[in-house]
């Protein structure tokens, strides 16, 4: 088994293989040492070097290191994985966790909100996370402000995910409180151990944090913040979005106010929460199941090839209109797509969009 979780590690860890690639390399070679070894034939048909892997000792001290910080991986075909997560197109295919999985077999509701968030939303947002937590896992990305409020209010029923290894606390003034989060509730991380916290990696994260809930709540935000973002992608994968009014002369409650104008539920107490995310009957409850799963890849001629790649640009393009365009098939069209990401030509975008790079 270690053996196995090492090469998925190293196939995971390759320059340029993402979640989606990840994916679809298993799906056509059944072990991630068989794709590892396709690595250079597939770069090669996509016009490129062979993307570089890490060694087995590398992956391995990687793994040391997760040990001694007493943290366990979660691979996403898993029995614990979250199935809600998995869904997703993009569902990280290894996460780092601390704390009590058992937490992700409660309904979970993301709670969400402004970093210089006003005192009386801090409170608000503390008094949702107590309330909630009797019935439901509350899901929030450790940043200040009301992210930190609803993480407290709700332990241990709570689960931080954050943008950086396990090992990094971001902020720094959050560590005793990603500690806690770590022993008494679920911390959870995509990033590799040491990694510290880019602008790039807070996306990431907010889509692990809409992708574990069945909705996400938004109690204040400004219009362009990374809340609304969360809010977006839980609205993207059909999940429920719901906001807090505020007060339209506060700046930090426009966001909100924003997401009701346009279609969130607008709720008051965590009575409207469970309302909206717990069904009346438990029969109801569908069992989630893998949506995006694609067929194996097949082999394109090279005609397909040269379809597909005169299609692409420097403007993401939806991949269905790749294949509509090109007559070719849905599976032609993946592995295509496979090839040129394998020698870094093209770029994947949300949304299922692809662009040159």
């Amino acid at each position: 088994m270690a053996d196995a979780a090492t090469a998925r590690l190293r196939l995971l860890r390759t320059a340029g293989i993402g979640p989606v690639t990840y994916r679809q390399l298993l799906a056509r070679f059944a072990t991630a040492d068989a794709a590892l070894d396709a690595l250079p034939m597939l770069a090669r048909r996509g016009g490129g070097a062979p993307p570089r892997s890490p060694d087995a000792a590398t992956i391995e001290r990687e793994m040391a290191g997760v040990a001694r910080l007493g943290a366990r991986y979660l691979f996403i075909d898993d029995a614990d994985y979250p199935a809600l997560l998995a869904e997703i197109e993009n569902a990280p295919p290894a996460l780092v966790f601390r704390g009590d999985l058992a937490l992700l077999r409660r309904p979970c509701v993301a709670l969400v909100g402004a970093r210089n968030a006003s005192a009386a939303a801090c409170r608000f947002a503390r008094q949702l996370g107590h309330d909630l937590a009797a019935d439901a896992t509350v899901v929030s990305g450790l940043a200040r402000g009301i992210d930190t409020a609803a993480h407290v209010g709700a332990m241990p029923a709570t689960i931080g995910v954050i943008a950086g290894g396990i090992d990094v606390a971001y902020p720094p003034e959050n560590a005793a409180l990603q500690d806690s989060i770590a022993q008494r509730g679920l911390l959870i991380a995509e990033q590799p151990p040491g990694t510290e916290p880019h602008a790039r990696h807070f996306p990431y994260r907010n889509r692990i944090i809409a992708g574990l809930s069945l909705g996400t709540v938004v109690v204040e935000a400004v219009p362009r913040s990374g809340s609304l973002i969360t809010a977006r992608l839980a609205g993207e994968m059909g999940r429920e979005v719901m906001a807090v009014p505020g007060s339209p002369i506060d700046p930090r409650a426009q966001g909100g106010n924003l997401l009701i104008r346009e279609g969130a539920t607008l709720v008051q107490s965590a009575a409207d929460i469970l309302d909206q995310i717990l069904p009346i009957d438990a029969r109801a409850v569908r069992s989630p199941t893998n949506r995006f799963a694609a067929p194996p890849p097949s082999d394109p001629s090279d005609q397909e090839r040269r379809t597909v790649t005169a299609l692409l640009g420097a403007v993401p393009v939806p991949i269905d209109e790749l294949i509509r365009q090109s007559g070719c098939t849905p599976a032609a069209v993946q592995t295509v797509l496979l090839e040129l990401e394998l020698a870094q030509r093209i770029e994947r975008h949300a949304g299922a969009r692809v662009s040159l790079a």
